[in-house]
């Protein structure tokens, strides 16, 4: 099968990680994936803030499971009390994804670039898992601004890298009746 056809099928959220961080040139490929991601009128909205601070993935997770557990969604509020979840599953690294505010597309643009980090982490036998409950840190401005964005840039997504401490990847049965043509 075409490598990167076999890469995207082998790809799973990875929510065990070793403690070991990744080196700095597989961290680099990875965030020059996320760069070459298609992107609305070539805008390339988007900025990176890598962090590898054990102290600051920690409270990013502990304010974001605080602000859980006041809402008003059951599974949430039942997520944010658990004293079990780290938010980012305690991966070394997290990767903050931005995106320019007046730009044609940034959300949509960020994605393809969350999703090329994620192969890429793949490719190289590297764990990674797109959180997209960290929007509650990124509530506060307080703590958006821990992050020294460009101006008019505003935080969106977490992306968790780590080696892989998990062995039970296999892939969910994928469901097939979601694709019509018209010729």
């Amino acid at each position: 099968m075409n490598e990167v056809l076999e890469t995207i099928k082998n790809r799973r959220s990875i929510r065990k990680y070793g403690s070991e961080q990744i080196n700095d040139e597989e961290l680099d490929m990875i965030l020059e994936a996320a760069i070459y991601a298609p992107t609305g009128h070539n805008d390339q909205p988007w900025h990176f803030t890598v962090i590898q601070n054990k102290e600051l993935i920690d409270e990013m997770s502990a304010e974001s499971k605080k602000l859980m557990a006041e809402s008003s969604v059951d599974w949430m509020v039942n997520m944010g009390k658990s004293e079990h979840l780290h938010l980012f599953y305690n991966a070394p690294t997290v990767v903050v994804v931005s995106g320019k505010k007046d730009a044609i597309s940034p959300l949509v643009d960020c994605c393809a670039a969350i999703q090329n980090m994620l192969i890429a982490a793949e490719s190289l036998d590297i764990g990674s898992c797109w959180i997209g409950l960290v929007k509650f840190f990124f509530e506060g401005p307080e703590n958006v601004a821990k992050f020294n964005l460009p101006e008019n840039y505003e935080p969106y997504y977490a992306v968790c890298l780590g080696y892989n401490g998990s062995s039970n990847n296999k892939a969910p049965e994928r469901k097939r009746e979601v694709v019509n043509y018209i010729k």
